[in-house]
């Protein structure tokens, strides 16, 4: 955020805010998990000295297919897109933390409180990096009453809280469908075998169906559906919680209420241990 003089003021901060985070920031987390996971499963592969007996492509077809073909007729088709771009956001991901945005708001609100509200378009273009915090400051700017931007910013923080969880709705869909492609995948393979007893060489392909297929889908459901949707609900939760603090405190910039009422109002959000002491 841009540096604003301060100095004719009576007062300062006892703290300057830390400007929001612009842009993606790698979830170690996540990637640390996925990677280390299939990582053991690929060491545990090679020191059984035949990895290649691992792939098979009738099996990857019923699996990965077919967990991709059932899944979307529980979904459309815009739905199954948005939750394939929102997987990203398991691992790359605006990672604002919720004191940061409490930060944030004070700031903007200590800056009108001086200056008076036309003083945050001096801001406003720092800001484009953090789409809602700008749409937030624009409408007071724009002098819109305070009831109309909480109305405002609440519909938009829920509609993009809904869209997230039914984005996260479509992974844990898969993970429940990727295990029961496996078992139809291994029924397919043991009926192929049985069907087959009188030629020994076609039973080793279709046991490998039998086999791969059960592995397959219990890899992508607990290995990569599953926790990811459990990722995207927890960042769906915390991006809300943002949201929710610049509502709070871009109403009461409208309001021209005193930032210390605000501090108060927002630390009640926080957790104790994340709570600010900006005015202190």
């Amino acid at each position: 955020m841009a540096n604003v003089d301060t100095t004719s003021s009576s007062r300062q901060p006892a703290a300057a805010p830390q400007a929001p985070r612009i842009g993606p920031t790698v979830d170690f987390a996540t990637l640390l998990g996925v990677s280390g996971a299939f990582a053991m499963i690929a060491g545990a592969m090679v020191l059984g000295g035949q990895p290649s007996a691992f792939l098979d492509i009738p099996a990857v077809l019923i699996v990965i297919g077919g967990t991709f073909l059932v899944t979307t007729v529980s979904f459309s088709l815009t739905e199954i897109g948005q939750s394939q771009g929102l997987m990203l956001r398991a691992a790359v991901y605006n990672s604002e933390s919720p004191d940061n945005a409490v930060l944030q708001a004070l700031y903007l609100a200590d800056l009108a409180r001086k200056r008076g509200r036309l003083a945050l378009q001096n801001v406003t273009d720092d800001l484009i990096g953090v789409p809602f915090l700008h749409r937030a400051i624009t409408l007071v700017v724009d002098g819109l009453p305070a009831e109309e931007v909480e109305r405002i910013l609440s519909q938009e923080s829920q509609a993009t809280y809904d869209r997230h969880l039914r984005s996260a709705g479509v992974l844990r869909r898969a993970g429940e469908v990727a295990p029961a492609m496996g078992l139809i995948g291994t029924l397919i393979g043991l009926v192929q075998m049985l069907g087959n007893l009188d030629d020994p060489s076609a039973i080793g392909p279709a046991m490998a169906v039998a086999l791969l297929t059960t592995f397959y889908g219990a890899v992508l459901a607990n290995m990569v559906f599953t926790p990811l949707a459990t990722k995207l609900e927890r960042n769906a939760r915390i991006e809300l919680a943002v949201r929710q603090i610049y509502t709070i405190g871009a109403a009461s910039i409208s309001r021209q209420e005193n930032p210390r009422r605000l501090e108060l109002l927002l630390n009640t959000v926080l957790a104790p241990r994340e709570r600010v002491d900006y005015f202190s």
